[in-house]
């Protein structure tokens, strides 16, 4: 089904805010050029979580920035789609994710640093999967067990939460490079790239050209 145009004009804008970022935070294809990542936004000056959606799976880094820049925005089952209304007061955060480990305990791994992704059978017998990004244990000012319980709780699990049963969750750890972006510095930037290429008088804001 293609997009109403309001919806069209969100996409267009959505895309060319974390576009700029790429290039704003230096983030180019290096010897390294593909990542798993997650893309996430988050709105208002208490930067309510607004869209999270990315990949575990290794992705050329543009391509999936492109993807999941438009992905989290418009298609987080936990959110309507994004409106160009919002787009004042977004932030865009990328986290690129590395070094990926496999830990026997799931107490191995350290709040604020590493990001987790867990496995677990549901009480249906059904394989489960949920990750935290290393930064929302701390924001939350959860310990390790608050954080396990709530990733559980995340990926469906209903049933009771016992210390026998966190032990057969299978946990692997990682850690990333976030980058964040405002609308606001978009637009700071953007304006200074057009002055930079000789246009006499500032953009005005994206929504002027919807």
């Amino acid at each position: 089904m293609d997009l109403e145009p309001a919806a069209s004009s969100t996409k267009q804008g959505l895309h060319c805010f974390w576009g700029l970022a790429v290039r704003i935070r230096d983030v180019q294809q290096t010897k390294q050029d593909s990542f798993p990542l997650f893309v996430t936004w988050k709105i208002g000056r208490d930067k309510r979580l607004r869209g999270c959606i990315g990949t575990f799976s290794a992705m050329n880094l543009h391509s999936g920035l492109r993807e999941y820049t438009l992905t989290s925005a418009l298609k987080d089952s936990r959110f309507p789609p994004m409106t160009r209304d919002e787009l004042p007061r977004l932030f865009c955060s990328v986290s690129l994710l590395t070094n990926f480990e496999d830990v026997c305990d799931y107490l191995d791994w350290e709040v604020g640093v590493h990001g987790i992704r867990i496995e677990f059978i549901n009480e249906k017998g059904s394989k489960r999967t949920a990750t935290y990004l290393p930064e929302v244990a701390k924001e939350q000012g959860w310990d390790h067990i608050q954080t396990i319980d709530s990733l559980l709780r995340k990926g469906g699990y209903k049933a009771p939460i016992t210390n026998e049963f966190r032990k057969t969750i299978k946990l692997t750890r990682y850690r990333s490079e976030k980058m964040t972006l405002s609308y606001a510095e978009y637009l700071a930037h953007r304006q200074h790239h057009h002055f930079q290429n000789g246009i006499g008088h500032p953009l005005p804001p994206y929504n002027h050209y919807s």
